[in-house]
């Protein structure tokens, strides 16, 4: 398994599609070249704003923004758009449905700064808020079309965004849909749900899955909420054996749960295996190395599948390394803070 490695894929993309959109403003948090804007700063200087470290604040004079007609994209890491500034988000921003794009970096465990750092559970806080869309991207190819996607919905938007150097998974002619899943392959025995990265993570076990027999529909999802497309529901209806979900965030009200829902809401009587972190906080680390830590990674998922079958498939840790991509995408700070 071998995907183009596109560095920085966010940051001349933002600033080609904002070039004829004056009323597109970028808000920061002290963290302005971590979230790859300082070359935007620089190129539209006057619709920058730097709020400091103060993301209370800088929610609320984001919505007044967009109350004014302006669109402001404000970017941090995913923590700093949810729990500090909460109330901020919910009353100021979400209560009267404003055109407010928070764009939050770092989503889950892709961080060695810790618990401070490490989104787990903003899935499951934000989804629970009304008038909000959910985007996550998986690859490049959705790093540069979610914008799009993201500019043409009428309320707020909180995108879990990828950053440093990035897998390109999808075809550049085949953008991001929005509440639209990826069908990556078909069959009847298992039918996976994954989402962000860890679409490329189940990928590296597919083949061998494939290899021994299994059939298995893989489907990436990247509209997180609302969670209404009719080809989830028709792909958790065709497994036998079970359904697996993987996610980078708590298994407790993140795309688990929302499978859980659907699968309750239509009478889908199989077993449900979430892969994620399991009601606990991670701790710093690389991303590889919590992964495994966690049971998050390719192992996790061929043990799931093994669980499901009641049979061992005989995959092994040589095997699965094979089929990875990069061992760590780092020369564009991928990690850093």
């Amino acid at each position: 398994m071998s995907y183009e490695i596109v560095a920085r894929p966010h940051q001349q993309n933002f600033i080609d599609w904002a070039k004829d959109k004056p009323k597109v403003l970028v808000l920061s948090a002290d963290l302005t070249n971590s979230c790859e804007v300082g070359k935007w700063r620089d190129t539209y200087p006057d619709r920058f704003f730097s709020m400091g470290m103060a993301e209370q604040n800088m929610l609320g004079f984001a919505a007044g923004l967009a109350r004014e007609g302006f669109e402001p994209w404000l970017h941090t890491f995913s923590v700093f758009l949810y729990r500090r500034p909460l109330d901020q988000l919910q009353m100021s921003v979400a209560y009267p449905s404003l055109k407010v794009r928070l764009v939050g970096f770092l989503p889950g465990i892709m961080t060695p700064g810790g618990v401070t750092h490490q989104a787990i559970e903003d899935i499951a806080i934000v989804r629970a808020i009304p008038n909000m869309t959910i985007l996550e991207v998986g690859d490049a190819t959705e790093v540069e079309s979610v914008i799009e996607v993201a500019h043409e919905i009428d309320g707020p938007v909180y995108i879990r965004m990828l950053r440093g150097e990035v897998s390109r998974i999808f075809p550049k002619d085949e953008p991001f849909v929005l509440n639209t899943a990826r069908i990556l392959s078909t069959g009847s025995d298992i039918t996976l749900i994954t989402s962000g990265i860890m679409t490329e993570e189940a990928l590296r076990a597919i083949p061998l899955l494939q290899d021994r027999g299994v059939s298995v529909s893989h489907l990436h999802v990247s509209t997180l909420k609302p969670f209404t497309d009719p080809r989830i529901i028709s792909a958790l209806k065709s497994a036998k054996h079970g359904i697996i979900t993987m996610e980078n965030h708590s298994i407790i009200g993140g795309l688990g749960s929302a499978v859980a829902e659907v699968m309750a809401e239509n009478g889908i009587g199989v077993p449900l295996q979430r892969i994620g972190l399991k009601d606990t906080y991670a701790h710093g680390a690389s991303q590889k190395y919590l992964m495994a830590e966690y049971f998050m990674d390719a192992q996790a998922l061929i043990r799931a599948v093994e669980n499901a079958l009641g049979r061992k498939l005989n995959i092994d840790e040589a095997e699965l390394e094979e089929q990875r991509s990069v061992t760590v995408h780092s020369s564009a700070k991928a990690e850093a803070l």
